[in-house]
């Protein structure tokens, strides 16, 4: 059974909730949790997938990330396990990072506040103790990445005999980090009898080989990817800032500072974060209004009367309700989170860059959202400039020009005839460059150019065609005897034992890390590792090779020293292992 996306019907409200999400089967205490959120309309993935996931069927879904995945599985798994009996867990939901399972975790306890739902969120780099006693204790959700969620298994403290629901999300990432195996040894864990659901943003045929042993008649669903005519997108300049979640909020003031616009849109997903970002905006000095569905006729008429006379600099909106939105001189727009669809981008940024204006777009990108860009760049046939975020000297910098240009401004235009002569009687006992640089710090300071910034932990740009492959050496043969051995036909003409002796790809180096195959070292291990002691996104991570005795790692070459450091104070699988930059010479006799 396969589901193509559709444009839901207009239906009335129910009970002051969204008619989007009423129409969908959700219970109230759920649709009064996202109508305090701030959900205004159910995403294409949310309409397709919860209906039949609360009928208790099998989905196997394609979608980009960003599209609100997490709100598709989770809020229809939170309602079949209210009405259930008891278990615990009753549902496991397996992710490939520590980062994406700390979001996961979070999402479910607020979808479940109401519910009472307990969730535990497990991965590598926590002490084990808290874990064990949380396990011991019961809850009603484990979000877990893959190896962690093994090791409880092995040491059964996580038993998944009664789990009703398991949940794969961001499959193929998973299994591009080597967890092929590990997500086999875990579903053969849980009963015969259960409901499924795989999310990927990708559908490659060993995804579809684990939705075949692992999924029962599956609904099928794929959000359409060409909602948008190629080559629509507004010719406005396009840039893209990625961060870390945590610091999108600098990011944001960080770009607007940098801009400084006069007239600029901001959107994002939630009514609650559209409050959020007008709060954090205004902190800073800027004039900005909330617009919403959570707000009357007359409030938004008064906003958009505000922002048209440009009483109000900044707009933070949701598409919702910014759907209608006219106003010509908007020079910048910007999103504080990428749009679920490229249909959607495209409106958004096509309310900048009209009427012969020059426009700019600017999005704030969460790593794992780079997919989900490039896709869009691809539909709208239009480059999206990704971008380092500007550090603080750049903004002192921009400060001081935007000082020097007031001043320039200031004597082409104004009558400065009764300064003249206060400088001038000044300039008698002191020197003209000083009462000018005074001037100009007084100025300075006024703007607000004091203000003491610090930088934003910077993330690494993925470059085009960067090679992404994990390759993981074979295991000796047991004929050989030799400790690193690899198959000659895999080396092809290099030495038997030797690692690919191929370079690096550009800009990457090896770093050695002294365990391997004879521990039981897997590429999801080396992959969790890095990911979780050194805060490194696995997307900068290169290719690998696993021996009997060590392993090798590409990773950016400014990144190496950190990252050297970080895993050389770890453990892996239970160890210290040496970690160093890896040199042929030495490493291989």
């Amino acid at each position: 059974m396969k589901h193509e996306t559709a444009r839901p019907s207009v239906i009335p409200s129910v009970h002051g909730f969204s008619p989007g999400f009423a129409a969908l089967g959700l219970e109230a205490r759920l649709l009064a949790t996202l109508d305090q959120l701030g959900y205004e309309e159910p995403t294409p993935i949310q309409r397709e997938a919860i209906p039949p996931l609360l009928a208790g069927k099998d989905v196997l879904g394609q979608a980009a990330t960003g599209t609100g995945k997490t709100a598709a599985f989770a809020l229809p798994l939170l309602q079949r396990l209210a009405q259930g009996a008891k278990a615990q867990p009753a549902s496991l939901i397996l992710v490939p990072t520590r980062e994406l399972a700390v979001q996961v975790g979070d999402a479910v306890k607020r979808y479940g506040k109401e519910l009472r739902t307990s969730v535990l969120t497990l991965y590598g780099g926590q002490a084990m103790e808290p874990q064990l006693h949380a396990l011991k204790r019961g809850v009603d959700v484990v979000v877990a990445t893959p190896g962690r969620a093994l090791d409880h298994i092995r040491r059964q403290s996580l038993k998944l005999s009664q789990v009703r629901v398991v949940v794969l999300d961001e499959a193929d990432e998973m299994l591009d980090m080597g967890f092929a195996d590990d997500l086999d040894a875990i579903l053969e864990q849980t009963p015969a009898v259960k409901q499924t659901a795989l999310f990927s943003a990708t559908m490659p045929a060993r995804i579809k080989s684990i939705a075949q042993r692992h999924l029962n008649h599956p609904v099928e669903i794929t959000i359409a990817k060409e909602p948008v005519k190629v080559g629509t997108a507004p010719r406005v300049q396009q840039t893209a800032y990625i961060v870390a979640r945590p610091y999108r909020g600098a990011a944001l003031v960080r770009v607007l500072d940098m801009a400084g616009p006069k007239s600029a849109l901001v959107f994002c997903r939630t009514r609650v974060e559209v409050d959020d970002v007008t709060a954090l905006l205004n902190g800073r000095g800027y004039r900005a209004e909330a617009l919403h569905g959570g707000m009357s006729q007359p409030q938004r008429d008064r906003v958009l009367q505000a922002f048209r006379v440009g009483q109000t600099n900044l707009l933070v909106a949701t598409d919702v309700a910014a759907r209608g939105l006219d106003i010509p001189h908007v020079s910048h727009v910007i999103n504080f989170d990428l749009p679920s669809s490229a249909e959607i981008y495209v409106h958004r940024i096509g309310r900048t860059g009209r009427a012969g204006r020059e426009g700019a777009a600017m999005t704030v990108l969460d790593p794992r959202e780079e997919r989900l860009l490039r896709s869009i760049e691809r539909l709208t046939n239009a480059k999206v400039t990704v971008a380092p975020v500007p550090l603080a000297a750049d903004l002192l910098a921009k400060r001081l020009e935007r000082t020097r240009a007031a001043v320039q401004e200031a004597m082409q235009t104004e009558d400065l005839g009764g300064f003249r002569g206060v400088v001038e009687a000044m300039a008698a006992s002191h020197d003209p460059i000083t009462i000018a640089a005074a001037a100009m710090k007084l100025v300075f300071r006024a703007q607000g150019g004091d203000r003491v910034e610090e930088d934003i932990p910077a993330l690494p740009v993925r470059r085009p065609g960067f090679n992404q492959t994990m390759r993981t050496m074979p295991r000796p043969s047991s004929r050989t005897g030799d400790r690193d051995r690899a198959e000659p036909s895999r080396l092809s003409k290099r030495p038997p034992g030797r690692p690919d002796r191929e370079r690096p790809n550009a800009g990457m180096v090896r770093v050695y890390v002294g365990t391997g195959h004879q521990a039981g070292i897997r590429p999801g291990d080396l992959v969790g590792a890095i990911t979780n002691e050194a805060k490194v996104h696995s997307k900068v991570l290169g290719d690998i090779e696993i021996l009997d005795r060590f392993s090798l790692i590409e990773v950016p070459e400014a990144m190496a020293p950190t990252i050297i450091d970080r895993l050389g104070r770890a453990r892996i699988k239970g160890h210290r292992v040496p970690v160093r930059l890896f040199r042929e010479e030495r490493d291989i006799r």
